[in-house]
């Protein structure tokens, strides 16, 4: 992707930022964040940022003409969903119309992170308000687009680490949590119950590469970007060499998520990193 001009929210946090800098080299960017989810502000040299809401995009002034419109500043935390259901929705289904609006008015492409949670299998029936919110994102698109002309790709996202993950306690993720952890001494990691629940353990930078292969020629919905190794946490935690400290099982826990990503791996795609590989080599 050259000298295109490109938005991209969440563009502050940690996979927007990764991808803002990728896109940086060669391309006009523009980020958009509230900094709900980037207590750290990850920022990259010559792009523009504006610090508001994507509902807000319609307000900001645009010389360029805008190529690609890619979506990843929503709430994103599963279980911190159910204590602020509210944020979530004003964080999802509230900006959506905007964006919506604004590609269509514009001609831009929409890139859309969705969730995999849209394929979880739950050891009940309490979805999480975040799955539930996402996947009313993903229909509100998809039916938007069959009466428009909006051009639209939807990424699913699996459980992405990588070096600059967050490390805050609400918001975190649970490798980075675990790093954190480890080398401030912990002996033992914290396990939500059962332990069993399996995960596709997916590095940022195989995130990024698919992400922008279907941005280039992806069309539609049902791009899934997840490795093909599936770990459960209790795994992780042998990974981490450290004995687990079981916690009580929480709201919107889910055993698994169906790995699709046979879309992505027609386009080209193939994850490259391995979960154990950068957990020994970060431990070092």
């Amino acid at each position: 992707m050259h000298n295109r001009n490109i938005i991209v929210t969440g563009a502050k946090g940690f996979i927007g930022s990764v991808l803002v800098e990728k896109l940086a080299k060669n391309n006009t960017v523009f980020g958009i964040d509230n900094l709900i989810h980037a207590p750290n502000k990850h920022e990259v040299a010559g792009v523009k940022y504006f610090d508001c809401d994507a509902s807000e995009v319609s307000s900001i002034s645009f010389n360029e003409k805008i190529d690609y419109f890619f979506h990843l500043g929503e709430y994103s935390r599963v279980e911190q969903s159910f204590e602020e259901p509210m944020i979530a929705f004003q964080n999802t289904v509230e900006q959506m119309p905007a964006v919506l609006d604004f590609c269509l008015l514009h001609g831009i492409k929409l890139v859309y992170s969705a969730s995999s949670t849209k394929y979880a299998n739950y050891y009940n029936s309490n979805a999480s308000p975040y799955a539930r919110f996402k996947k009313i994102n993903t229909k509100m698109i998809t039916n938007f687009a069959s009466s428009s002309n909006l051009e639209y790709a939807i990424a699913y996202f699996y459980n992405v680490y990588g070096p600059t993950e967050s490390k805050d306690h609400k918001y975190g993720t649970v490798i980075a949590k675990y790093m954190e952890l480890c080398n401030n001494g912990a002996e033992d990691l914290p396990v939500t119950l059962p332990g069993t629940q399996v995960r596709n353990f997916t590095h940022v930078d195989d995130t990024i590469e698919g992400l922008l292969k279907i941005a280039l020629i992806g069309s539609g919905d049902g791009y899934g970007i997840g490795s093909d190794e599936a770990y459960s946490i209790l795994d992780v935690v042998k990974m981490f060499g450290k004995k687990p400290k079981f916690l009580p099982e929480k709201l919107g826990n889910r055993q698994n998520a169906e790995l699709i990503t046979e879309k992505t791996k027609a386009l080209g795609w193939r994850p490259k990193r391995s979960l154990k590989k950068y957990i020994e080599e970060s431990l070092k």
